[in-house]
């Protein structure tokens, strides 16, 4: 593909120019680096996700989207989730290849439990879980433990719920959260558990309100999150196969943060047809302001960042808030850092930005 002869202008182009004119640019020879791969040869890969497609899976919609990961020598299926679907048996079982988790604690409990996963990137630096409050009740994490009710569902009940109770919320103040928002508007004294991309949204256009957020990972749950496990014989016998589904995703989600998304979005509306384009941009701009994707080690290792410390510190607090015993969970088969920490895409980001930071 030739590269357009320059248009010379009297007056210096807009911003908006600019940032178009390095967005393409950018695209461009990020498609010249890729290495090309005859369709012949391109290897298949089923990757499942945890729930429908949404603006929180939009990374690896966007690199199967654009080509990324065509040009990776990848044939990618990629299989949603969704409340009647459950893809975490199909990887041990090996009719998966890849597979979207929420957390850690699944694979710390994969590993307690002899199941043969491993985590090979963290495209979330923070876990996407929050609090919300009403807007003028609560001003700090700490004016929270003095909620008489926090809505929490089974599954935060047994998992972030246990770490807060180390740092003061009590017991008496839970209640069951049903994915039913009604309780939590009709008494403006309550807290709800959400999760940042989607309560926040619903909650604002069914009541007229944007609900005050606390992400639970700027107060220590230090867990990293969306994170993708594959098979140890995979990273084994085909470490070259797992290097490009991750590099591939990395740059997918570079792309759809700071790039071109409409056609990621529509595959995403194609796919889950009850989300909406209003939502799906209202979430990307969550998802970049609460620096949920792309920050800390991201901005410098390239996002799928995984720091061995931030494992063991998230470990040692689930040690503390009885979820699992001393050495019971061994983190040498948690994850491997063989495939991240490498700057990819560090620089794509900086020309569609136009920033180092």
């Amino acid at each position: 593909m030739p590269i357009p002869t320059p248009v010379l202008r009297s007056v210096p182009p807009s911003a908006t120019t600019r940032r178009r004119l390095a967005g393409a640019t950018v695209a461009l020879l990020a498609g010249l680096a890729l290495p090309a791969a005859p369709v012949a040869a391109q290897d298949k890969v089923v990757f499942a996700t945890n729930w429908k497609a949404q603006a929180a899976h939009g990374g690896f919609y966007q690199a199967l989207a654009d080509g990324t990961y065509k040009r990776l020598g990848l044939d990618v299926e990629i299989r949603q989730g969704g409340p009647q679907v459950n893809n975490r048996p199909l990887l041990p079982a090996g009719r998966i290849d890849f597979l979207m988790t929420g957390n850690l604690l699944h694979t710390f409990d994969n590993v307690r439990n002899g199941v043969p996963t491993v985590v090979v990137a963290a495209m979330f630096q923070k876990d996407p879980q929050v609090l919300l409050a009403h807007p003028g009740q609560y001003e700090t994490w700490n004016d929270l433990k003095k909620a008489p009710v926090i809505l929490v569902a089974k599954d935060g009940q047994f998992s972030f719920w246990q770490w807060m109770k180390q740092d003061g919320f009590r017991d008496e103040q839970l209640r069951p959260y049903t994915y039913n928002s009604a309780p939590f508007l009709a008494n403006r004294r309550s807290v709800q558990q959400g999760y940042a991309v989607a309560e926040p949204i619903s909650i604002e256009k069914a009541a007229g309100f944007a609900p005050r957020l606390f992400l639970l990972a700027d107060h220590g749950w230090s867990t990293y999150s969306t994170t993708i496990e594959t098979r140890p014989d995979l990273v084994k016998t085909r470490p070259d196969l797992v290097r490009r589904f991750v590099e591939g995703s990395i740059l997918g989600w570079v792309n759809y943060l700071h790039g071109q998304r409409a056609a990621a979005d529509a595959l995403i509306r194609k796919e889950n047809p009850e989300v909406t384009q209003e939502e799906l941009d209202q979430g990307v701009a969550k998802l970049k302001a609460l620096g949920i994707v792309d920050s800390g080690d991201a901005r410098t290792l390239g996002i799928g960042a995984i720091d061995p410390a931030r494992v063991k510190d998230f470990h040692d607090k689930m040690v503390r808030a009885g979820l699992f015993k001393a050495g019971e969970v061994d983190l040498s088969r948690v994850y491997t850092t063989e495939f991240v920490n490498k700057a990819v895409g560090v620089d794509v980001r900086r020309a569609l930005t136009g920033s180092a930071n």
